[in-house]
């Protein structure tokens, strides 16, 4: 306490001035003031029209001292005349802060303040519950996760996750308790409010993902379909994109199909790129989908619908599935591997197939007469073919896992096929090389002669860098990296490179959004529409950006799309 008086001189007090910054400032009201015998013989004393000129400058009768109001409580006590301390960067300070602590006191004072901090109050509590809900939600969507039971009521005992976890939450949260237990209160836990709470979750995630997308500029899709359990086809849509010195394969939407004609799907791709503010007519450079002729079709493909609208948007074959078809062809044109995979179809586990067939043609009768006929075909071609294909599939195994990466770039999968052209010598093969750079800028309109201007800098640049110690880069991605702080500099090279990273190499990505959709809409859930299948698919594939959402920026979205005035959000 004793800090908050005011102390003077020593230990002195006076009960005829303020005593702390709360008081307001006193004045005697006096006609006169004593005289005081100064330093040079002559006698003062304070003037009252002092006060008038000096709004901060009080006077205590028992003290018999002047003070300044504002430095007194807000500054430390400084020396010097009236006009001189009036000047004084310390007591322009004092003042500026006894000017604020007057406005706020001011203001705390007034009819409506108590009004304003009770529905401030009221405000901050109801965000808090729509966090709590929204948390509640993401937890079980991020975990795959049923939120409401066959019957998700309040009185039934199979209310669900979604309430059986609130209500845990309310065990250790009185307001959550509170919310829950009141029946004036409004609850939020309908599945009406589920729904607009997912989207708004799911909406917050792809807002991110759009504005990373928008950021990079140019951008690719990978797209495919497939039925969930109910027989719906659900069309899965993926973006592609370089964003902050890596390469993002982020899932967008989950769109249900009626038509599976070109014309049906290529309009429903661009409706969800439109409908998310996506640039595509410009920004598109590669679209990616299955080997299907109606999305693969030249003519009159979705590849090349959308073409027609974007004209960047060259299309790619999965690379990961020409692989296989290479492979497949490969072993119909050898009639002895072709018989080869079908004796190993018969004998899936070699060697406990085959102690079993010794066994059965021990025992005699028509069926040890089979037995016999598969051993025989079981000789020493059998068991080299075995091992060479053994060593082949091993090599193109481990491609097709590669090609199937999201990070893989189309210059880094061409290095890895003709690495394995080079490996496995008694393969027909085609040599393929890279498109150069020049017929690859001309492709997406660039200006070749600032181009050649461009290389011919760069090149120096590069070797200057690795001269001083740093690495080659080894990947496109890695060279975009390289090139992002001269990118004005580097301009056409830049972008032709960011170009290349976003060009798909596989729909691997797609397939993957097929497991989450697995998860989601089961046979026990198979009721859930396709709003809410597409928001706890994308909080599901997009975990990680989900469990890092800012919650504040969700309530903000929730309270402008709902719009109830039973709860006040903002």
């Amino acid at each position: 306490m004793q800090n908050l008086c005011l102390h003077i001189f020593g230990s002195s007090f006076s009960t005829d001035i303020s005593k702390c910054k709360e008081d307001p400032p006193m004045q005697l009201d006096l006609k006169s003031f004593p005289r005081t015998l100064m330093g040079d013989r002559r006698r003062r004393s304070f003037k009252a029209a002092w006060s008038h000129v000096h709004p901060w400058l009080k006077y205590s009768k028992q003290l018999h001292s002047a003070y300044c109001y504002a430095c007194r409580h807000f500054s430390p006590p400084n020396k010097g005349g009236f006009a001189l301390h009036a000047r004084s960067e310390r007591h322009k300070q004092a003042m500026a802060a006894w000017r604020d602590c007057q406005r706020a006191a001011a203001a705390s004072a007034t009819p409506g303040s108590a009004l304003n901090k009770e529905h401030n109050r009221r405000i901050q509590e109801n965000r808090e519950y729509i966090k709590t809900i929204g948390e509640v939600l993401l937890l079980t969507a991020t975990q795959n996760k049923a939120q409401r039971g066959r019957h998700a009521s309040a009185d039934s005992d199979d209310e669900g996750n979604f309430r059986a976890i609130l209500h845990t939450i309310a065990n250790h949260d009185k307001a959550v308790k509170k919310r829950l237990t009141s029946s004036h209160n409004a609850k939020y836990t309908s599945k009406t409010i589920q729904n607009e709470v997912l989207d708004c979750l799911a909406d917050v995630v792809r807002t991110e993902i759009t504005e990373e997308v928008k950021n990079s500029e140019v951008f690719s899709i990978i797209a495919d379909e497939t039925k969930d359990v109910k027989g719906k086809e659900q069309i899965s849509l993926v973006l592609r994109y370089y964003y902050n010195g890596a390469i993002q394969e982020s899932f967008l939407h989950f769109e249900s199909a009626e038509k599976l004609d070109a014309a049906g799907l290529s309009g429903k791709i661009i409706h969800i790129l439109e409908n998310h503010g996506l640039e595509y007519k410009k920004n598109l450079v590669g679209q990616a989908y299955d080997g299907a002729s109606v999305t693969s079709g030249q003519h009159s493909g979705v590849q090349a619908r959308i073409k027609e609208e974007a004209k960047y948007a060259f299309y790619i074959h999965c690379t990961a599935h020409c692989l296989n078809l290479v492979l497949v062809d490969a072993v119909r044109a050898v009639p002895e591997v072709e018989e080869f995979f079908y004796l190993l179809e018969k004998l899936s586990a070699l060697p406990a197939v085959q102690r079993l067939l010794q066994e059965v043609a021990q025992e005699g009768g028509e069926r040890s007469v089979e037995a016999r006929g598969l051993l025989a075909l079981i000789d020493f071609e059998f068991t080299a073919r075995l091992v060479s294909l053994r060593k082949v599939f091993g090599e193109t195994e481990l491609l097709s896992e590669m090609l199937q990466s999201p990070t893989l770039d189309v210059s880094k999968a061409v290095d890895l096929v003709e690495a394995l052209v080079q490996t496995l010598k008694d393969f027909r093969k085609r040599q393929r090389r890279v498109t150069s750079l020049f017929s690859f800028a001309r492709m997406f309109d660039s200006n070749t002669e600032d181009l050649g201007h461009e290389l011919h800098q760069f090149k120096r640049t590069l070797e200057r860098k690795i001269q001083t110690g740093m690495q080659r880069p080894s990947s496109t991605a890695a060279l975009v990296q390289f090139i992002e702080p001269y990118k004005e500099v580097f301009f056409e090279l830049h972008r032709l490179c960011k170009i290349a990273v976003a060009i798909p190499v596989s729909p691997a990505s797609c397939e993957q959004s097929f497991s989450v959709l697995k998860l989601v809409k089961t046979h026990l859930r198979s009721t859930v529409n396709d709003e809410r299948l597409s928001s706890l698919a994308v909080l599901s594939i997009e975990s990680r950006r989900a469990k890092a959402l800012n919650l504040d920026s969700f309530v903000d979205r929730f309270a402008r799309n709902h719009q109830n005035r039973r709860i006040q959000l903002l």
